[in-house]
């Protein structure tokens, strides 16, 4: 009987640093969505009514990010899961941003309402409220910043962890939720302050079209990307290229008749080579693949010998 492989090492993509963040700005974001909905309903400001609202989708998709992580970690063991649980994250990014289209969607729509049906708008108290929603972002934001990069042992490099949002998609996702909450809340508070100062009234819908447009625009960015990790369309990574000039220096007229390759974690890919006429062992190639540390999984294929 063949032992499994134990591949834990190198799929093993569970960041409890990253899942704490997310839950603890889940909680900041839902509180301060039920103060703006009711506040915004109340005082008559359609911006920040949208920002509540806004908010209210964030809070579930953040809760959806934060599934992914405690889902990933339940069954970072199970053996179905041929190349580990990451895509559950990746799935979770691409739900939250499919909740933040519907949110830009539904914010255009009331916008363009209290533009043809403008409502009497109580400024002084509409703009303390947006301030301490902005607030709430930058802290959330601040919160997820740290929350990229965990090593298991508390050590943390800033930098590490903001370009870290590229790799982890669910954390990307929780992170783009937070800053789109945030410039709605710029967008609120430049919206009320010129309401009252300058009676710039039709200013208040107006920025809610422009947080409509902002949200969308990074909702279908993470849309995009999450889904070619899903549907597996890497074929124009980088690496790919790589696997190409790799092969093009193998001993013997080689002929590459089949490749695949497809990402299976943060940063980590597999690939699958069929080869005819080349003058050497699929553990040839192998080794030669492997000066590309991204290449966690290599299947070579020679004249019907696989290996």
């Amino acid at each position: 009987m063949f032992a499994e492989p134990d591949h834990d090492h190198v799929f093993d993509v569970r960041n409890p640093l990253a899942e704490r963040r997310t839950r603890q700005v889940m909680w900041l974001t839902a509180v301060m969505m039920v103060v703006e909905i009711i506040a915004g309903t109340l005082l008559n400001s359609m911006a920040l009514l949208a920002d509540g609202w806004h908010m209210s989708s964030h809070a579930l998709a953040l809760g959806v990010s934060a599934g992914a992580y405690a889902l990933s970690r339940r069954f970072a063991g199970d053996r179905r899961f041929a190349f580990g649980t990451w895509k559950i994250e990746v799935l979770g990014g691409y739900t939250s941003a499919v909740f933040l289209m519907g949110v830009a969607g539904y914010m255009g729509l009331e916008s363009i309402t209290r533009l043809v049906h403008p409502a009497p708008i109580h400024f002084d108290e509409a703009i303390p409220i947006a301030a301490v929603g902005l607030l709430v972002n930058v802290v959330s934001a601040w919160l997820l910043s740290i929350g990229g990069h965990d090593d298991g042992h508390g050590h943390h490099d800033h930098t590490e962890a903001v370009h870290g949002h590229h790799h982890d998609l669910n954390l990307r996702s929780a992170y783009v939720h937070v800053v789109a909450d945030a410039a709605t809340s710029v967008l609120a508070i430049i919206a009320l302050v010129s309401g009252k100062y300058l009676g710039i009234l039709w200013l208040d819908p107006v920025m809610g079209l422009a947080g409509t447009a902002l949200v969308g625009s990074w909702a279908w960015g993470l849309m995009r990307t999450s889904g070619r990790v899903l549907l597996d369309a890497e074929m124009d990574s980088p690496v790919v290229q790589e696997v190409h000039e790799v092969l093009s220096t193998l001993p013997g007229a080689a002929v590459l008749r089949d490749l695949h390759v497809w990402r299976v974690g943060k940063g980590k890919y597999a690939c699958i080579v069929s080869l005819t006429g080349v003058d050497a062992t699929p553990a040839d190639v192998r080794e030669r693949l492997s000066i590309h540390e991204e290449l966690v999984h290599v299947t070579v294929e020679i004249e019907g010998r696989v290996a």
